[in-house]
């Protein structure tokens, strides 16, 4: 792969390339999995990626729980951990100068549909995925499965940030029905242990028959914020009890819409709902997440509304067009009291809006869009750039020449940049820090195995996380076709020795 420093930015010209959303291409990802090229490897009985993985034969005896911590629920299996299939093969397949890989593939018998993917969840040394109707932990390590909680309905929605101590709550279905089934029930589970808490339907509107379908989450300290219809509530994740509402304001009525977490609670709104497009507008709220007061307010101008929030800390946001959605979007960055300190418009240099993952969803995340060191990175289909915050200038930007996906992920230090760039069929792909020069200051970080391409190709780097010195990409969408079985997750970390 070579490189183009900035000036190959033709201004209003990006180059041309076809359909490729992340959504459309997850849910048409060939058939492929792990090909491990390793038929010679004496006494290999290696499971294929894909194949069905030992389950043990009895979960392991618990203690009861002291009162009032979760309880360990039938569908949790705690036993010792099952490794991951293939993690012996990939390591003897593995090049001199190639990084450590392993796989974690899904044996759940999904429905014939597309399936989203939540999480993942750092938590300790564990990496949390829910997928369909399980939530399974990762040890970071290895791959090997830490524990499995299979869940009396599927996930409808789960928040982006767990608490600091580990738990999260997941809203469920009512039922396993693909039509008709409304998302009102929420469970907390501890993601350290696996095990569950409280449970309690949703609260909806008595006055209202709408049963909720769409729900949106979002978890700040001890506080779940969740969005639904045209209102938000807050709950203690704790406990489950009822913290606040937050009010719809005046005026242009301002009716909360979608929630966001972390080290911030932030609560988006719809104002001026039925007048001309052209006319309503976004709002911006930051909660203390314990009591509801509002920080500050934050409003868009007439004619365009908040999409996603890139960061809580500094608040980064993209904005689109009400008419023109993301052909005409924007990175926006506030100051601490809600203020604009400067807007960029990345449509010049080609970059597009979180990385195409669809508009009108969750608040988090922002794919391709990775805020740090004073910078706001942007990925895409074939590039990759920084813009600095204070400024709002382009430093430096570069673009791969075969049509990989260039992903920002973190930044190493003031001036270096961790990018992951993908995989195709046939060769794998690698992480790189990118100097604050951009081309022709790289520096190689892994190279990842020829082994594990296909499986790393099939995530099509739905997510892509860099994690303690490590690479987590997974899919946003699996396939319920048995035929076209995708892995949940690929790690790569640095080879030792």
């Amino acid at each position: 792969m070579s490189y183009t420093p900035p000036s190959w930015y033709p201004p209003g010209q990006p180059p041309a390339r076809g359909p490729r959303s992340r959504r459309d291409r997850g849910l048409t990802a060939l058939a492929v999995g792990l090909a491990l090229l390793v038929v010679a490897v004496a006494g290999a009985g290696w499971y294929g990626y894909g194949a069905e993985r030992a389950r043990p034969a009895t979960a392991r005896e618990t203690a009861a729980p002291p009162s009032g911590t979760p309880s360990a629920p039938p569908g949790l299996r705690t036993s010792e951990p099952v490794p991951a299939p293939g993690t012996r093969e990939l390591a003897a397949a593995r090049r001199p100068g190639e990084a450590a890989a392993w796989i974690a593939s899904d044996s759940t018998d999904l429905p014939r549909r597309s399936i989203p993917v939540d999480g993942p969840w750092i938590v300790g040394d564990t990496v949390v995925q829910a997928l369909y109707r399980e939530v399974t932990a990762y040890r970071l390590s290895d791959g090997a499965e830490v524990w499995n909680l299979t869940l009396p309905t599927p996930v409808c929605e789960a928040p982006e940030n767990p608490t600091p101590d580990g738990r999260i709550v997941l809203v469920l279905a009512t039922s396993g029905s693909q039509r008709g089934a409304r998302c009102d029930r929420f469970q907390m589970i501890d993601l350290r242990t696996g095990r569950t808490g409280w449970k309690k339907e949703l609260l909806r509107d008595p006055a209202r028959d709408t049963p909720a379908v769409i729900v949106h989450t979002a978890i700040s300290g001890d506080t779940l914020a969740v969005a639904e219809g045209l209102g938000a509530t807050a709950f203690r994740v704790s406990d489950g009890a009822r913290l606040f509402t937050v009010p719809t304001e005046n005026p242009g009525r301002c009716h909360p819409d979608r929630v966001a977490g972390g080290s911030r609670l932030l609560v988006s709104a719809t104002c001026a709902l039925g007048v001309d497009r052209g006319k309503s507008h976004s709002q911006l709220r930051e909660l203390d997440p314990r009591t509801g007061a509002v920080r500050w307010r934050h409003r868009t101008p007439a004619g365009r509304k908040i999409e996603r929030v890139a960061s809580v800390d500094p608040v980064v946001y993209t904005s689109i067009d009400n008419d023109r959605l993301t052909e005409d979007w924007r990175i926006v960055a506030l100051g601490p009291r809600g203020e604009v300190r400067r807007t960029i418009d990345p449509r010049p240099k080609g970059f597009e809006h979180c990385a195409h993952a669809g508009i009108d969803a969750d608040l988090q995340p922002c794919p391709g869009v990775v805020v740090g060191q004073g910078l706001v990175h942007v990925g895409g289909t074939d590039r990759v750039g920084a813009y600095d915050l204070a400024t709002g200038k382009l430093l430096w930007g570069v673009q791969a020449h075969d049509g990989r996906t260039l992903t920002p992920v973190g930044s190493r230090s003031a001036s270096g940049t961790v990018v992951y760039e993908s995989a195709t069929p046939s060769r794998p792909g690698r992480t790189f820090v990118l100097g604050s020069g951009g081309a022709g200051e790289e520096e190689v970080l892994m190279r990842h195995p020829q082994a594990a391409a296909e499986a790393e190709y099939s995530t099509m780097a739905g997510r892509v996380l860099h994690v303690g010195g490590r690479i987590l990409a997974m899919p946003t969408v699996v396939s319920g076709d048995d035929a076209r079985r995708q892995p949940r997750l690929v790690s790569f970390a640095p080879a030792r020795g």
